[in-house]
C-alpha cells in the first residue's frame, strides 16, 4: 500500500454532510491527522479512546470520551467505565480544534467521512471492538477497489471558528487568552477545599508592558530570571536604580548578590561609599548576610572613621546571634563576625578611640589588645594582624605633583620640622606625602606628618607612622588616615617631621606647578612659599616634601 501526505485544499466552509451526500469527486477514506496547525488550532489529544467513524459521518467513541467547549484538549471524562457511549459530534465548537483528513484520490462518497487511526482502549466493551473492525475491512476493501489516478488530492478540514484571525495584533491575542483554557499548558489550583480554583495559564508573557512597584521588583526579578526574560529583569534592574537610597541600599545589595547582577550591586556599593554613616543606620543593614558584610568592609572607600565600622559590624553580630539562637557574648559576636573582624582598620584609630571601645569590647584577644596598643605608642611599630591602610572616600584617580626638578644627597635631622607653604586654585584633597629616604641603604624611619590651617594655626590632618625606604633617591609615600579637604586661595602648611639617618634632598624647586588631568584636561595649581619659623631649611628651592599626592 502506497501513503501520500497532501496540502490542505479544502475551504474551511466544506462541511461533512456534503461530503457524506457525495458532492465531492473521488473521495476516499480519510486519516485522521492530530498534529497542530501554524495557529495553534488543533493540538494533539491526550485521550488513550479513538474509533474509526462510520461512513454517515458520526464517530464512534469508546471509552466514555467528552470534549468541553472552551478547551482545546479532549479530557477522559470521571464516567469513563470501558462501556461505548453513542457517538460523539464531529462538528467543533468554538475553541475545538478542526482535524485535518488526508484523502487519497478515487474515493467513492460513501467512504468520505473521517476515519481515526488511533486504536482504541483496552477497556472499550467487545461490540465497540467488533465495529471497528467491520468498519476498517470496509474502509480497506473500499481503498482496494479504486483504481489508480494521477495525483489529485483533496483535503478535508472540520470548520473551525479561527480565533486568531479575529485579532489584528499579538497583543489582542495575547490578553485573548488570558484566563483561558485555550493553549493552556499549565494549571494553578487557588484556594483550600471547596473553595480551590482551577486557573488556566501560559508559560509566556501577554505583553511587552510591565507595571513594578517596591512591593512585587524583587518576586518579579526572581520570576524573570528563573524563566529567562531579559527584558523584564531589564525593567525591574533599572526601577531598582531609579529609587536607590542609602536607607535601602544593604538591602539592595543583598539582592543584587543573590540574583548575580553586578551592575546593580555596583551602584549599591557607589551608594554605601557615599552616604556610609545613613546606610550603616538604616534598619536593613542588620539583616544582610556575613558575605556581603564583607564586601563592604573591604572597601577602600567608605566615607566613615574606623571607630564607627567597629560599632555598625558590633550591632551586626547582635543580631546575627541571635538569628543563629546564640547569647549575644563577646565570644559569640567574635564568632558570627569571622573573617568581617579582622577587615576592621583598628590602626587607623587613634589611641583614644581604641581605648575606649574595641580594647574594652571584650571581642578581641589580650594578645591582640597589647599589640594595638604598642602599635599606637611605641617605635618603630610592631606588626599587627589588621590591616593600617587608610580608607579613602574619594572617588576618581590618584593625582600627584613633585615639586623639585633634581636630587641630591645628605639631609640630616635633629627633631625640626621640615615645613612648606602652599596653596591650590580648585578643592581637593590631599591623602599624604612622597618623602625621600636614607643615602645609606635600606633604612626605617619614624615620621609625623600634618596638615596646618596658616591664619588658625589648626591642625586638620595628622598621621604618626613610619616607613620603609630601600637606599634610592625615589619618594616614599607616606599617608593620611583620612583626606585633608584643601580649598581654594586658602594657606595651608605641609610638615614633616623625621627621625632618622640623613636622607636625599631635593633642588630647582618650583614655586608653581601644575597637574593637568589627561581625561577632562582640568587644571591644579600649586603654589608654594616659605613658611615663617624654623623649617629645618626646607624652602621652595631646597628641602624636603617633594611630592604632594590628592585626588580632585
Amino acid at each position: 500500500m502506497r501513503c501520500c501526505v497532501c496540502l490542505f485544499q479544502q475551504s474551511l466552509q466544506c462541511s461533512p454532510s456534503k461530503m457524506a451526500a457525495g458532492e465531492s469527486n473521488s473521495r476516499s477514506s480519510c486519516l485522521n491527522l492530530s498534529n497542530s496547525g501554524p495557529l495553534g488550532n488543533a493540538p494533539p489529544s491526550n485521550s488513550a479512546h479513538s474509533s474509526p467513524a462510520s461512513s454517515g459521518g458520526a464517530v464512534a467513541a469508546a471509552g466514555g470520551m467528552n470534549r468541553s467547549a472552551g478547551n482545546a484538549n479532549p479530557r477522559s471524562g470521571p464516567e469513563s467505565g470501558g462501556g461505548a457511549e453513542p457517538a460523539l459530534r464531529s462538528t467543533p465548537s468554538v475553541h475545538n480544534p478542526p482535524r485535518q483528513s488526508v484523502c487519497p484520490s478515487g474515493a467513492t462518497s460513501g467512504a468520505a467521512s473521517n476515519m481515526t487511526a488511533t486504536p482504541s482502549s483496552s477497556s472499550s466493551s467487545s461490540s465497540s471492538s467488533a465495529s471497528t473492525a467491520s468498519s476498517s475491512a470496509d474502509a480497506s476493501a473500499a481503498v482496494a477497489s479504486l483504481p489508480s489516478s494521477p495525483a489529485s488530492v483533496l483535503v478535508y478540514r472540520e470548520p473551525v471558528y479561527n480565533w486568531q484571525a479575529t485579532k489584528s495584533t499579538v497583543k489582542e491575542r495575547f490578553a485573548f487568552l488570558f484566563n483561558n483554557e485555550v493553549l493552556s499548558d499549565v494549571h494553578f489550583l487557588v484556594g483550600k477545599g471547596m473553595g480551590v480554583q482551577r486557573i488556566p495559564a501560559h508559560r509566556f508573557l501577554y505583553s511587552d508592558e510591565v507595571q513594578i512597584g517596591p512591593e512585587t521588583v524583587m518576586t518579579t526579578l526572581y520570576s524573570a530570571k528563573k524563566y529567562a526574560v531579559p527584558a523584564l529583569e531589564a525593567h525591574c534592574v533599572e526601577f531598582l536604580k531609579k529609587n536607590l537610597r542609602a536607607d535601602n541600599a544593604f538591602m539592595l545589595l543583598t539582592q543584587a548578590r543573590l540574583f548575580d547582577e553586578p551592575q546593580l550591586a555596583s551602584l549599591c556599593l557607589e551608594n554605601i561609599d557615599k552616604n556610609t554613616a545613613d546606610a550603616l543606620a538604616a534598619e536593613g543593614f542588620t539583616d544582610i548576610d556575613l558575605d556581603t558584610l564583607v564586601a563592604v568592609l573591604e572597601r577602600d572607600t567608605l566615607g566613615l572613621r574606623e571607630v564607627r565600622l567597629f560599632g555598625a559590624a558590633v550591632r551586626w553580630a547582635e543580631a546575627e546571634a541571635q538569628r543563629q539562637q546564640l547569647q549575644p557574648t563577646p565570644e559569640n559576636k567574635r564568632r558570627v563576625l569571622g573573617k568581617a573582624l579582622s577587615l576592621i582598620r583598628f590602626p587607623l584609630m587613634t589611641i583614644e578611640e581604641f581605648a575606649a571601645g574595641p580594647a574594652q569590647s571584650g571581642i578581641l584577644t589580650d594578645r591582640e589588645v597589647v599589640s594595638l596598643f604598642l602599635h599606637f605608642t611605641v617605635n618603630p611599630k610592631p606588626h599587627v594582624e589588621f590591616i593600617d591602610r587608610p580608607r579613602c572616600c574619594l572617588r576618581g584617580k590618584e593625582c600627584s605633583i613633585t615639586r623639585f626638578s633634581q636630587v641630591e644627597s645628605r639631609w640630616g635631622y635633629s627633631g625640626t620640622s621640615d615645613r612648606i607653604r602652599f596653596s591650590v586654585n580648585r578643592r581637593i584633597f590631599v591623602v599624604g606625602f612622597g618623602l625621600y629616604g636614607s643615602i645609606h641603604g635600606p633604612t626605617d624611619y619614624q615620621v609625623n606628618i600634618q596638615i596646618i590651617h596658616t591664619d588658625s594655626n589648626t591642625v586638620l590632618g595628622q598621621n604618626d607612622t613610619g616607613f620603609s625606604c630601600d637606599g634610592t633617591a625615589s619618594t616614599f609615600r607616606v599617608m593620611f588616615k583620612e583626606p585633608v579637604e584643601i580649598l581654594p586661595s586658602v594657606n595651608y602648611i605641609a610638615c614633616a617631621t623625621l627621625k632618622g639617618p640623613d636622607s636625599h634632598y631635593g633642588t630647582k624647586g618650583m614655586r608653581k606647578v601644575t597637574h593637568e588631568a589627561p581625561a577632562t584636561g582640568t587644571k591644579t595649581c600649586f603654589t608654594f612659599c616659605y613658611a615663617a619659623g624654623n623649617n629645618n631649611g626646607t624652602s621652595v628651592e631646597d628641602g624636603q616634601i617633594p611630592e604632594v599626592i590628592f585626588y580632585t
